[in-house]
């Protein structure tokens, strides 16, 4: 789930989540869901109902496509992130503490990953190994961990201690940078762990609450969401501060600019796509590009609120399209839209409990 959104919730009282991951290989059996988008839907917490939906590229909408593809079967808890590697695509269930692994072409079951995972969160790869970010018990400070799996065997085989919070991570160059939210808490810092001694090398301090990462001409983008405006009521000491943007060089881990958003706003869902970056706040799409457009702060260029949208929950953008999930009240069936590139509604479905993820599987 969203850290955000699910203490905005429960800070209301009521009980209630970049990304877009694809990776790399290709080869292997094609299937029926070859040549499309994998959906993620991450279900209610503690429901019981996450799925997964899968648009074709001749736009044909297909839902639950684990249920279809293995009767009897329930997906899950809480889906939390999809990662795509070679012939399989590896389900985080963050509720259900477990992985379920599936042939990407044709959603059959391979194996389910249960042991060594507290609290999953995100999954990346290098050499052979998955890593998967895990918060250990939330209330916790000093238990979470990165699991590294091996692939062939689908076991856990070593764990990584890292700092509060881990969420989103990826891979570039054979180094992982997980970036730090907080967990319960609020973090600002990225950690760099080297995938082949599976040691932490160095970490970074960004901007506080660092969300979605992106890696471009071998600088790592870093979308800070700032502490929310809700901040001092949870913790006294601390008060609100704005979105930003933080690019670190890759050869040195140094931070090599800073772009901050105008006012207390607080972005999320950063994409990067044909040199420009893309991200969401609240319902309004931002995009702009880094070589002429900063420092000065970025400005949106399209609302979704004509669709009834509040607050983009999910962003992917590739190939002339922008692609919005709308979670809706987060207990109904949501919204996924698919847009042009300067906000023409081009399509629309209706797809599983909270949509939270794309996935391009081609």
């Amino acid at each position: 789930m969203k850290i955000n959104k699910l203490m905005v919730a429960l800070f209301a009282g009521s009980v209630f989540f970049v990304s877009c991951n694809n990776d790399d290989d290709n080869n292997g059996p094609q299937g029926a869901y070859d040549n499309g988008i994998i959906i993620l839907n991450e279900g209610g917490f503690m429901a019981g109902n996450a799925s997964v939906s899968f648009i074709s590229d001749a736009l044909s909408l297909q839902n639950n496509i684990y249920g279809a593809n293995n009767p009897g079967a329930i997906l899950g808890d809480t889906g939390q992130d999809i990662g795509l590697h070679d012939n399989y695509a590896y389900i985080v269930l963050n509720a259900s503490n477990k992985i379920e692994v599936v042939n990407r072409y044709t959603f059959a079951h391979v194996a389910t990953i249960e042991s060594g995972l507290v609290n999953p969160r995100y999954i990346a790869f290098e050499g052979g190994k998955g890593y998967v970010t895990n918060w250990g018990d939330g209330g916790v400070a000093t238990d979470d961990y990165v699991a590294v799996i091996n692939l062939a065997t689908n076991v856990v085989t070593t764990t990584i201690p890292v700092a509060e919070g881990p969420e989103n991570i990826i891979e570039e160059n054979g180094k992982l940078y997980v970036a730090h939210k907080g967990g319960y808490g609020y973090g600002n810092k990225i950690t760099v762990i080297n995938g082949d001694s599976n040691t932490v090398t160095t970490t970074i301090t960004v901007g506080d609450v660092p969300g979605s990462l992106e890696v471009e001409d071998n600088k790592l983008y870093v979308l800070n969401e700032g502490l929310p405006s809700y901040v001092n009521q949870v913790d006294p000491t601390l008060n609100e501060t704005a979105g930003s943007l933080s690019v670190i060089n890759l050869s040195t881990n140094t931070i090599v600019g800073t772009v901050a958003f105008e006012g207390m706003v607080h972005p999320q869902n950063l994409n990067i796509e044909d040199d420009k970056i893309y991200c969401t706040v609240g319902s309004e799409i931002f995009s702009f590009t880094p070589e002429t457009d900063l420092p000065a702060p970025p400005h949106a260029i399209f609302s979704t609120t004509p669709q009834e949208v509040d607050g983009v929950y999910a962003l992917a953008v590739k190939d002339g399209h922008i692609y919005v999930a709308d979670a809706g009240n987060y207990i109904s069936n949501g919204k996924v839209y698919i847009y042009s590139l300067s906000g023409t509604l081009e399509h629309s479905f209706t797809v599983g409990v909270i949509p939270s993820g794309f996935y391009f599987n081609d």
